[in-house]
C-alpha cells in the first residue's frame, strides 16, 4: 500500500471508530493511512452530516427497481457491466460515488473534476481501466456506510473469515443488522439516482448472487442477469483477486489466510441460493449467459439479455455498444496456466457445476 487514500476514507465517523476499535490493532506501517482516514473522515464531518439531514428531510426519490448483474467472482460481471452501461438509459454507481458515498450530492458534485484526478490507472487485480465514467459496484461503498462488508476481510485481514462469511452470508448477522444493510443500501442508491438523473441504475455485485431474494424484498420489480464463466478459471482469477488486493487494501499485517477453502466453499453456496432464488422470479425477471458466449457474440448475447428482461432500447443503444466494443479491441485478460492440482480440486469441489454447465 503506497497512497494514504485508503477506501475508508469515504466513511462516516460511526462506522470507521466501530472498525478500527472492534478489529483488533492497525500495524505500525498502517497507522498513517488509518489516522489519515480518521482525519479525512472528520474534516468531511460537516458536509457528510449536512448532506444527511438534507437528504432526510427532503421528498425521496422514486427509483425504479434495479438491474442487477450477478455472478460469482472473476466470471464476467465487470465486462458486461461496463458493455450494457453503454446504453444511455441506464444510470449507473461512479468511482467517485463508490469512494464517497456519504457526500455524492455535495462534495463529489462540487469538486468532481478535481477528485476525478485521483482515480487509479486500474483496478489493481486486472488490466480494466478506471475512468470517471467506469460502472462500479457498490461493496466498497457500503463498506463505508456499515461495519457489514467483505471488503471488511481485505481491511482487517486478522479477522478474514469473520468479515468475508458475514459478509458473503450474512453468517451470524442480527435481524437489525440486515435491517441496516437493506437501509444503507437503499440510501445509497437514493443518491446515485439522484447523481444519474433519475435513470434505472444498472449494477453488478458478486455476493449478490445469493442474495437475489433479498434484494427483491428492497426491490420487488428488480431483473437479474446470472453470467458465469469456466469454474476452473474463475477458480484461479478468484484466488488473484483476493491474494492481489489484500496488500493494497490491508492496514494489518497477515500470515497464511484461508482464501482457497473460503473460495472453494463459497461458490456452490452462493450457487446453491441462486437456484433457490431464481425459481420465484417471473420469467421476465432472470436471464442467464456464459461469459465465452458473451466473448464470442457480445451483441448477440446482449439483444438475448434485452430481450429476455423485456428492456427496451437495445436498437438505440446499439451504436453505443458497438462504439465501445471497437475502442475495447482485443482486451489482454490475465492468464492462469493450467494446473493439475487445482483442476483436481475443483473437480472434486465444484462438479454439479461443471457437469450443468458443461465444462468437463
Amino acid at each position: 500500500m503506497t497512497s494514504l487514500f485508503h477506501p475508508l476514507c469515504g466513511s462516516n465517523l460511526s462506522t470507521l471508530t466501530q472498525l478500527l476499535t472492534r478489529n483488533g490493532p492497525i500495524s505500525p506501517q498502517y497507522l498513517p493511512h488509518a489516522a489519515f482516514a480518521m482525519g479525512f473522515t472528520l474534516l468531511r464531518w460537516p458536509i457528510t452530516t449536512a448532506e444527511r439531514l438534507i437528504s432526510a428531510m427532503g421528498q425521496q426519490p422514486s427509483i425504479e427497481s434495479p438491474v442487477f448483474i450477478v455472478g460469482y467472482w472473476r466470471s464476467g460481471t465487470t465486462h458486461l457491466h461496463n458493455l450494457m452501461s453503454q446504453d444511455p438509459a441506464f444510470g449507473y454507481i461512479s468511482p467517485l460515488a463508490t469512494g464517497l458515498p456519504w457526500d455524492i450530492l455535495g462534495i463529489v458534485r462540487a469538486f468532481e473534476p478535481l477528485l476525478e484526478k485521483a482515480l487509479p490507472e486500474d483496478r489493481y487485480v486486472d488490466n480494466v481501466a478506471v475512468t470517471p465514467n467506469s460502472p462500479q459496484e457498490d461493496s466498497i461503498a457500503l463498506a463505508s456506510m456499515l461495519p457489514l462488508s467483505y471488503y471488511h476481510s481485505l481491511y482487517f485481514p486478522k479477522r478474514f473469515e469473520y468479515h468475508f462469511r458475514r459478509g458473503v452470508y450474512f453468517e451470524g448477522c442480527s435481524t437489525q443488522e440486515i435491517e441496516l444493510w437493506k437501509q444503507r443500501h437503499v440510501q445509497f442508491l437514493n443518491k446515485v439516482s439522484v447523481h444519474q438523473k433519475g435513470k434505472r441504475i444498472l449494477m453488478k455485485n458478486p455476493v449478490y448472487v445469493g442474495h437475489v431474494a433479498k434484494l427483491r424484498e428492497i426491490w420487488p420489480q428488480a431483473k437479474f442477469v446470472h453470467i458465469y464463466r469456466n469454474p476452473y478459471t474463475v477458480f484461479q482469477s478468484t484466488r488473484h483477486f483476493f491474494t492481489k488486493l489484500l496488500p493494497e487494501l490491508t492496514l494489518q499485517t497477515y500470515d497464511q489466510l484461508p482464501i482457497d477453502r473460503l473460495i472453494l466453499e463459497s461458490y456452490p453456496r452462493l450457487m446453491g441460493a441462486l437456484d433457490v432464488d431464481r425459481q420465484q422470479l417471473p420469467s421476465d425477471s432472470f436471464v442467464e449467459i456464459r461469459f465465452e458466449d458473451l466473448e464470442r457474440d457480445p451483441l448477440g448475447q446482449l439483444k438475448a439479455i434485452y430481450n429476455a428482461l423485456k428492456l427496451p432500447n437495445f436498437e438505440q443503444a446499439q451504436p453505443q455498444f458497438e462504439s465501445y466494443l471497437q475502442q475495447l479491441g482485443v482486451y489482454q485478460k490475465n492468464s492462469y496456466p493450467p494446473n493439475a492440482e487445482d483442476r483436481a480440486t475443483v473437480d472434486r469441489c465444484w462438479k454439479p457445476y461443471l457437469q450443468k454447465w458443461n465444462y468437463v
